[in-house]
């Protein structure tokens, strides 16, 4: 059983606590790794570090620190199977979805090293004769960055590249639950050309260094994705010293079904949103809104496709189509969800329990729940597990207005083939993302950002990296008498 270490300044270390942290494969509940318990010293350790790190990373030209980016997904990509496989066995993504995340975030450093040369200030007209008005971007500072459980591959990359590219340095904090991908990218970014103190990887619970990191004066921006109830602790932290928080946060999505929908369009998509990660996601669709008039056709093929789902231990069967929520706890808190829902009158039509045959394991067969109300729980908290409720309507401006009230504004998604009806509820719905006629997943050039409770800032594109930036303004005064 392999055990971790931290890397600070360019060197793994052991944590003073001298404490550890089992990982266990969610398939099986086996052991399968051990990481340090962090101490609130090691993560100060790492902070003056990538503080001391960042006066020289800043300086270094752009297409230099673009070119290092790069090298990070090249040699991702010549470690795509390990990668992969240290995925499936630490998350229980199945195989086909462990791949697209380690392929993702290849793409993500070879597309965020390109932004090396386009990072644009201003000039502005002044209202003063002689005088040239400035805008500079600069980078942040040390950035403080949490990465969940559920992608741990892609959001690595999202939070490590955006830095580096900016010209932060970076103190990152891996999920206790799945930090064997993290600490098998820290060796690859160990052996680049990269000074010491740029990248640093501390573990331990989020509740001690995450708090190390949000609370720091030396920390110029925190950037977490993880629950709303995190990320409040975060803002609390982070409130101490007015440091900057992008935060990405839990969801809600709802999922549009119109009476002008092409239903077997709609149930694929709905489908593969839902049970992706095993409903693991916070853009994945969490609650269905279907025209009465087609709700009967619609969810029948729905629970038809929920039960044709092949649910299975990623690391012995590739033809896996979901796997295993990530721990016992999770497992128990989406189940508690659902009996609550049936407790309330929703019924079971596909799904329900844990399927047999897959002992030791935490696995929920994907579920789909009719009869339900917009006033039920199940419609109005995160479940984060592969549980679908889906309630009816007969207008479109009640299925608009019960899509929006909701704490959450993260993603949504409508599935119709009339261009009004698409055009008017797109413009309609209050989330960060909308998504017509296909599945919930953002694309890497675009902005990932959430409304209310669901975050603040946001990731991704020209938007995302803007986020990594600061401001200077330059106010430069000349003479035009040069004799």
């Amino acid at each position: 059983m392999q055990e971790h270490k931290l890397y600070i300044n360019g060197e793994y270390t052991d944590s003073t606590s001298g404490e550890w942290i089992d990982i266990v494969n969610p398939s099986n509940g086996d052991v399968i790794s051990r990481i340090p318990d962090g101490t609130k010293e090691d993560a100060e350790k790492a902070i003056e570090a990538a503080y001391e790190a960042q006066k020289e990373w800043e300086q270094v030209p752009s297409y230099k620190r673009g070119k290092i980016v790069r090298q990070i997904g090249d040699e991702l990509e010549k470690n795509r199977e390990k990668m992969i496989a240290l995925l499936s066995e630490e998350q229980g993504k199945p195989y086909e979805q462990s791949s697209a995340e380690v392929d993702l975030a290849v793409d993500y450093f070879r597309y965020m090293s390109e932004w090396a040369r386009r990072i644009e200030g201003e000039v502005i007209q002044s209202d003063r004769p002689n005088e040239n008005i400035f805008l500079h971007k600069r980078p942040i500072g040390v950035v403080g960055g949490i990465v969940p459980w559920n992608f741990p591959v892609f959001i690595f990359a999202r939070k490590v590249a955006t830095a580096l590219i900016a010209g932060c340095s970076i103190v990152l904090k891996p999920s206790q639950q799945t930090p064997n991908t993290a600490a098998e990218l820290t060796k690859i970014i160990a052996n680049l050309d990269l000074p010491k103190g740029v990248y640093n990887m501390i573990t331990g619970t989020g509740s001690t260094i995450g708090n190390a990191l949000a609370s720091s004066p030396k920390v110029g921006m925190i950037t977490m994705t993880g629950s709303t109830g995190a990320g409040t602790k975060v803002m609390e932290a982070a409130a101490q010293n007015i440091t900057k928080v992008n935060l990405e946060l839990g969801g809600k999505a709802p999922a549009i079904v119109t009476k002008h929908a092409d239903l077997d369009l709609a149930v694929e998509n709905i489908t593969t949103s839902r049970i992706t990660n095993a409903g693991q996601a916070c853009t994945n669709a969490e609650r269905v809104y279907v025209h009465e008039s087609v709700a009967e056709e619609f969810t029948q093929k729905l629970a038809a496709a929920f039960n044709n789902v092949k649910v299975g231990d990623a690391v012995k069967d590739r033809d896996a189509q979901m796997g295993p929520l990530v721990s016992e706890d999770r497992l128990k808190t989406v189940e508690e969800a659902l009996e609550k829902a049936i407790q309330a009158g929703a019924k079971v039509a596909a799904g329900g329990n844990r399927p047999e045959g897959l002992k030791g394991g935490f696995f929920l067969r994907p579920t789909v729940l009719t009869n339900v109300t917009h006033d039920m729980d199940i419609m109005k908290e995160e479940t984060f597990g592969p549980v679908l409720p889906v309630a009816t309507f007969s207008d479109l401006d009640d299925a608009i207005r019960m899509a929006n009230d909701s704490i959450y504004g993260l993603s949504s998604s409508v599935y119709t083939n009339d261009y009004n009806e698409a055009m008017y509820v797109s413009n309609q719905l209050r989330f960060g993302e909308t998504f017509v006629n296909r599945e919930n997943f953002e694309a890497i050039q675009g902005y990932h950002a959430g409304m209310r409770q669901s975050g603040l800032g946001g990731a991704d594109g020209k938007h995302g990296l803007e986020d990594y930036l600061v401001t200077q303004v330059v106010y430069m005064q000349y003479k035009t008498d040069l004799k």
